[in-house]
């Protein structure tokens, strides 16, 4: 089998799931994870042949595909802000809309102050809450290289794999497991400048119109709230940042798309100045929170 016809036949099988384009995308994708060439280094060499074992490698990608597995999951890597990261069901598959999330706490960071107050690199202490993947404090990291950064989560999995990121991209991060729920656990965090996450945000109503694929690979853990209280993580971060977060210091979490404006109010209420951003597609997306009292200085 050649390059070119390993090429056309799992993009050939992906089409009963998928449309021609997403179909081709992820065939691609598929194909450089397994010869190690780019697109256009397979063009030149498409009939080239593919060794025996590769073959076999790919066919068993294809079956684990065709059980609408993501490929982010099949491949064991997700891209975030131009690097791979190790991915399992242990976490959430990265998205392109928390990196956007990043980029706004990196642009805080580099300007090495928060909301007016100076800050030097050396100073400046990040916590990300949930972190999953780890692929938020990682790429802080490797975009503020001098600040101190945190990271808890309450999964035992979803921190190996964090560390696991951390390792591979040589990004000291201080992972700490934690149920942030309980206030009691608390004490084992920093007091820090930045407090960032994108927590569990998703109502258990909305299992009803999300994809297969999702709702059987994604930990539940990471993506449900219930549907009576579905700012459960906001209120903690809140009450959090009221005790552990530094004169001047601010928070940026994730949020659900229709809860933008209940999210900004919950923030207000326990004594925040706070603002809604919209994504690249123009959803609100992401709120940044300060204290009033700090703001105003």
């Amino acid at each position: 089998m050649t390059f070119y016809e390993a090429q056309q036949q799992l993009q050939k099988a992906l089409t009963e799931l998928y449309d021609d384009r997403e179909a081709a995308n992820i065939a691609d994708w598929v194909m450089e994870h397994v010869t190690g060439l780019r697109k256009i280094d397979r063009i030149i060499h498409k009939q080239s042949p593919l060794a025996p074992e590769k073959v076999n490698l790919l066919q068993e990608y294809t079956r684990q595909l065709l059980t609408h597995k993501p490929v982010q999951y099949v491949l064991h890597e997700a891209w975030f802000c131009g690097m791979p990261f190790y991915v399992d069901e242990n976490v959430l598959i990265p998205r392109p809309e928390t990196e956007e999330l990043v980029e706004w706490v990196s642009a805080i960071g580099n300007r090495h102050s928060v909301d007016g107050k100076r800050q030097t690199a050396e100073t400046l202490r990040i916590l990300d809450v949930g972190t999953g993947s780890g692929c938020i404090p990682v790429s802080l990291k490797k975009k503020l290289p001098q600040a101190e950064v945190y990271a808890c989560d309450v999964s035992e999995g979803a921190l190996a794999v964090a560390a696991r990121n951390a390792a591979a991209q040589e990004t000291p991060v201080n992972f700490i497991k934690i149920d942030f729920l309980d206030a009691g656990s608390w004490s084992l965090l920093p007091e820090v400048d930045i407090i960032v996450s994108n927590p569990p945000y998703i109502p258990q109503s909305d299992k009803n119109t999300m994809f297969q694929n999702v709702l059987a690979h994604e930990p539940h853990l990471a993506l449900f709230v219930p549907d009576n209280d579905a700012l459960v993580f906001y209120d903690a971060i809140a009450r959090f940042a009221q005790s552990n977060l530094v004169s001047q210091g601010c928070v940026f979490v994730e949020i659900h798309e229709e809860l933008g404006q209940k999210t900004k109010e919950l923030f207000e209420g326990k004594g925040f100045y706070a603002e809604v951003k919209k994504d690249f597609q123009g959803k609100d997306r992401m709120v940044k929170a300060v204290l009033s009292s700090q703001f105003s200085v």
